[in-house]
């Protein structure tokens, strides 16, 4: 057995420090309601029947309905402010006679063991409760609620038996109690012998639970002719794991989000740079082209001056000229039209110096 509660039982100037053990089990056979489709267990949820929510259990406060029909809250500071007797001590108040007990008070039953140092003590208090053929009436705080009980004694064992409050002893309200009713010697004295033949000493051993009995032998016969199957194994809901799995999904999506995103910018930024390069491109060829146009013209006009008023060459500067702005559509035409030009320059230089021998000419 496993103590329930350790103290000291204290009478005038004696003190017995004992441990208390539950005296008594309960051998009843426990069921669970399950889902007879599945066997599945039956849960239930406290949910308030205001909003329809479930509640926690750390949400849920003491309330007193008043006849008025006004609710009055407790909390646990307020329960702590209630005068109970947190002491772990059983205090004697009386010895009363054993035949004053109405056994209509007890309530449950606990055996009192002493502690090693105590046996002495422990010994006395019992043998004078047996001596004295008295019962002693005390007051002790169990589960932080002070309630009333009393010290006997049962074989070499101190009991202590907690009591109902005498207020909470109903009365038997029945009228027909109050009826006058007419017993005759001989209908008295019929009912007295059979009380006389039926007389035994009581031996608790002889009693046995006899529904509890049959009980266990359905069952153990169903479980023989193969009506047991295995017992379902109900989902575990772990909210720190759902929560963990909440987390991971959102990062997920979010990760998934910025690659996304990421992604979408490069391919912008890719087709932008291809279009800056290309248009730098075409615009370096447009230069290159306006360079050699500029310098084919530069050439073709520098071969009409030395020309003077030569017709071929002026004819072919301006061809040159006309030749040189097409390069802006093909190289190779540019290649052809700055070798004319030069042709023409070196062709106006000959007429040029032809001119010039003749006008020495004239002179001498």
């Amino acid at each position: 057995m496993r103590a329930i509660w350790s103290g000291a039982v204290s009478f005038g100037l004696v003190s017995v420090p004992i441990k208390v053990y539950s005296a008594t089990s309960n051998h009843d056979v426990r069921f669970h309601q399950v889902h007879g489709e599945d066997g599945g267990r039956i849960r239930y949820k406290r949910t308030c029947e205001v909003c329809g929510e479930e509640v926690s259990y750390a949400d849920i406060v003491k309330g007193f309905e008043t006849p008025e029909g006004e609710l009055i809250t407790l909390d646990e500071n307020d329960l702590a402010s209630l005068p109970v007797s947190t002491g772990h001590e059983i205090d004697v108040i009386e010895f009363v006679p054993n035949d004053q007990i109405d056994p209509l008070l007890f309530d449950k039953s606990y055996y009192l063991e002493p502690e090693t140092k105590a046996a002495k003590p422990y010994a006395l208090l019992r043998e004078a409760l047996n001596e004295t053929d008295r019962t002693a009436v005390v007051k002790v705080a169990l589960r932080q609620r002070e309630t009333l009980a009393l010290l006997r004694v049962r074989d070499k064992a101190i009991v202590l038996q907690t009591m109902i409050w005498p207020d909470e002893v109903r009365e038997p309200e029945f009228d027909i109690l109050d009826t006058d009713v007419e017993l005759r010697p001989q209908e008295l004295q019929m009912a007295s012998s059979l009380v006389e033949s039926m007389g035994a000493d009581f031996d608790p051993s002889e009693f046995h639970d006899e529904y509890r009995d049959a009980m266990v032998d359905l069952i153990e016969e169903k479980k023989t002719h193969g009506d047991a199957r295995p017992a379902p194994a109900a989902e575990k809901t772990d909210e720190s794991a759902d929560s963990m799995s909440d987390l991971l999904s959102a990062l997920q999506a979010s990760v998934d989000a910025a690659r996304s995103s990421s992604g979408s910018a490069s391919s912008s930024s890719g087709g932008s740079s291809s279009r800056s390069s290309s248009s730098r491109s075409s615009s370096s060829r447009s230069s290159s082209s306006r360079s050699a146009s500029s310098g084919g013209s530069s050439a073709a006009k520098s071969g009409s001056a030395k020309s003077g008023s030569a017709k071929t060459g002026s004819a072919k500067t301006g061809s040159g000229a006309t030749r040189s702005r097409s390069t802006t559509q093909s190289r190779s035409k540019k290649a052809t039209e700055e070798k004319e030009t030069a042709a023409t320059g070196t062709e106006g230089g000959g007429s040029k110096t032809t001119t010039t021998r003749r006008r020495s000419k004239k002179s001498a």
